[in-house]
């Protein structure tokens, strides 16, 4: 294993002492330097009757190819008291052709579909976080749900209501990742949460656990600082976005740490496609919490770490932005900006 607090993923070259800070900002500014090669439709996709979209927590590519499922906060920033769905599927031109979920979540966070079509999704305000307060006063939240396209549930997991830290509680689950042989990763949780990931079995038996604890919040290797997000690339391989440590930290499917990557940003979501391009949303670096480093979504080489690709973004910021995007087989991506709230497409022009 490449010593992760010494080697920068696989370039080979030191990251202790002032070098390493040097060569790793040489390498945002080279990647920041290439021409974009998208174009930005602003606010893409309508939903029923024409209403706001709300706070989009999710992207997934539907498995035919032809259609986008998205998670939004049911026009606003919280869906708990709402009648309305927080879940839709839009075809290419983003007309929505199918809305769930209704009453089924507070403040829904992460979300992924597995190999069968299913949508897994959490509720991600952790204990003591103002936005949980309207769902657990209703006996919502701390949970990750498993529904079919449909809208019928098939699984939960964690007590509704009830944040812990054990095997069978959460507190503010920020990720869910369904791996190809259906075991169930989790990330454990959202700002303030336990800051730890999990395995499950496919029927929600507990497997393994990586970082958590008392006093849980760690800079250390293999352990986080609010896991916001998880993917898996070609090889098996766990990527896992720890976003308040500024870096992704790579582990196999047994837990062993392979590597940290720090030129991403400050990553809020991942996206791994098919042929292993790497999609990273960073849309808090800055003056507040990343100094020095540009907002915006960073592209390249999941078996590499290289960043070949960088698109800015320029406005005035308002609250975090991108958080949650995913990319089609065209190269295309689909991104939702959380502190503007619009959902945006990021159409590829050049090659």
């Amino acid at each position: 294993m490449k010593n992760p607090r010494t080697s920068l993923n696989g370039f080979g070259f030191p990251l202790n002492g002032c070098y390493g800070l040097v060569l790793a900002a040489l390498l945002s500014v080279a990647a920041s330097a290439q021409e974009n090669p998208y174009q930005l439709i602003t606010y893409w996709g309508e939903l029923p009757g024409g209403r706001e979209m709300g706070v989009v927590t999710g992207v997934q590519p539907d498995p035919d190819g032809e259609h986008i499922w998205i998670v939004e906060r049911c026009g606003g920033n919280q869906c708990a008291g709402s009648s309305l769905h927080p879940i839709h599927k839009l075809d290419r031109d983003g007309h929505t052709v199918k809305s769930i979920g209704a009453g089924l979540f507070a403040w829904p966070h992460g979300f992924d579909m597995d190999a069968d079509g299913n949508l897994w999704i959490t509720e991600g305000a952790p204990a003591g976080d103002a936005r949980g307060e309207p769902g657990l006063e209703r006996g919502m939240g701390h949970q990750v749900i498993k529904l079919n396209q449909d809208g019928e549930v098939l699984m939960r997991l964690g007590e509704a209501g009830v944040a812990g830290d054990d095997a069978t509680h959460f507190n503010g689950p920020a990720a869910v990742l369904i791996a190809p042989n259906g075991e169930i990763w989790i990330g454990d949780g959202h700002r303030g949460g336990n800051n730890r990931v999990l395995k499950f079995s496919p029927d929600g038996e507990l497997l393994l656990q990586l970082g958590g604890g008392i006093e849980s919040i760690s800079r250390e290797s293999g352990r986080f600082n609010d896991p916001h997000d998880l993917k898996m690339d070609s090889q098996g391989r766990l990527f896992v976005a720890d976003r308040g440590n500024n870096r992704i930290q790579i582990f196999s499917q047994d837990g062993e740490l392979l590597d940290i990557w720090t030129q991403f940003g400050r990553p809020s979501g991942i996206w791994i496609d098919a042929n292993d391009t790497i999609y990273v949303a960073d849309g808090m670096s800055g003056a507040q919490w990343n100094r020095g480093w540009q907002r915006g979504i960073r592209i390249g080489d999941a078996s590499t770490g290289w960043i070949t690709e960088f698109i800015p973004d320029y406005e005035v910021p308002t609250g975090s932005g991108i958080e949650f995007l995913a990319a089609d087989a065209d190269g295309n991506i689909f991104a939702g900006q959380v502190g503007r709230q619009r959902f945006e497409k990021y159409v590829r022009v050049r090659p």
